[in-house]
């Protein structure tokens, strides 16, 4: 049994969920009968979070995963911030990343209206009358640029759309779903949010959001939730040379890193993801991780890694090498397989 945790606001998530970009045909094509094995697999599991957009593939993701539900118990987080707008194809082989012939092209719209018409259209593709959490999706600088100022503008009436959502019981919470820490702390120095989903910015290679980040969200009572613990792969096999770090080529400092903490990881005889995805569990701000997943056989080795014993001296000499912060706080092994924190 996944354990559960509670945000400092009170969100009940169990600690290990599932992310489905991967079901949107992220980077490769997965077929509609292995995306409904994924599904069944994570919830057999006790992954009873799964966290999906109309980004991914789309539309696609949301459809599989609508899918999938049918008859099962979960709690589920779309995203807002990109509407699907029909487009006409031929399409691309990939688009996005996204190896997807869904026939619409993703628009940015962080409006009043615009969320609410994504809440409506989401409902209508997962085939449900009701989601638990919307995210506002690739806000920020990272993703906007020169045009950060006027998204965040437009983001104001988005986030009357996500407080009347809450308020009206359509939605039990609301936050942001983003790669970089700094919108985050501009957002909530406007005002609380429930959960924020931190992508590839906490991990085993990056924990810059022990500065600032993650203590604001204690005092906020924000829940954190972790996608991306593997940096898009490269903590899964620092030797695979297809790793992707951040969605792209892996640089070489990086590759160099992910490597000495893999070898530090093999002198103990743990699997680096297995120490990746435990990691990002060891901080009491973290409510649930959310790995992408595309197969059964994904499910198992997660579960896998999840329930992996992990000795104390490993992160003792992920420290004393430089290759983890020395105040990152980290998980505790106990008998029974729960991951707790010290």
């Amino acid at each position: 049994m996944i354990p559960v945790r509670r945000s400092p606001g009170g969100l009940a998530l169990p600690e290990l969920g599932f992310g489905t970009a991967p079901l949107g045909n992220l980077y490769r094509t997965v077929s509609d009968a292995d995306a409904a094995a994924t599904v069944a697999a994570a919830l057999a599991a006790g992954m009873g979070y799964a966290d999906t957009a109309p980004y991914y593939g789309f539309g696609l993701a949301e459809k599989r995963l609508g899918a999938g539900l049918v008859g099962e118990q979960a709690i589920v987080s779309t995203k807002v911030g990109r509407l699907l707008e029909p487009a006409d194809g031929p399409f691309a082989d990939e688009r996005h990343g996204f190896r997807s012939a869904e026939p619409f092209e993703p628009v940015y719209d962080y409006s009043y209206d615009g969320v609410l018409r994504s809440h409506e259209t989401s409902l209508v593709r997962l085939g449900v009358e009701r989601v638990d959490i919307l995210l506002v999706h690739d806000i920020g600088r990272t993703t906007h640029g020169v045009r950060h100022a006027e998204r965040m503008a437009e983001l104001a009436g988005g986030l009357r759309a996500l407080e009347r959502l809450k308020d009206e019981g359509a939605i039990t919470a609301f936050g942001i779903g983003v790669n970089e820490c700094d919108v985050a702390l501009e957002l909530l120095d406007r005002g609380p949010l429930d959960l924020i989903l931190l992508a590839g910015r906490y991990t085993l290679l990056e924990q810059d959001a022990l500065d600032t980040l993650l203590p604001r969200c204690a005092a906020s009572g924000t829940g954190i939730v972790i996608g991306g613990p593997y940096n898009s792969g490269i903590l899964a096999s620092a030797l695979r040379t297809d790793a992707r770090y951040n969605y792209e080529a892996v640089p070489t400092p990086v590759l160099e890193k992910a490597r000495r903490i893999d070898a530090v990881c093999a002198r103990h005889q743990v699997n680096l993801g297995a120490a990746a995805l435990q990691f990002v569990l060891g901080h009491p701000g973290v409510v649930s991780v959310v790995p992408g997943l595309a197969s059964a056989k994904e499910v198992a080795e997660t579960v896998d890694r999840y329930i992996a014993p992990i000795p104390a001296q490993l992160w003792a000499e992920l420290k004393h090498e430089g290759l983890l912060r020395a105040d990152a706080p980290v998980p505790i092994e106990t008998h029974n397989a729960e991951i707790h924190t010290a």
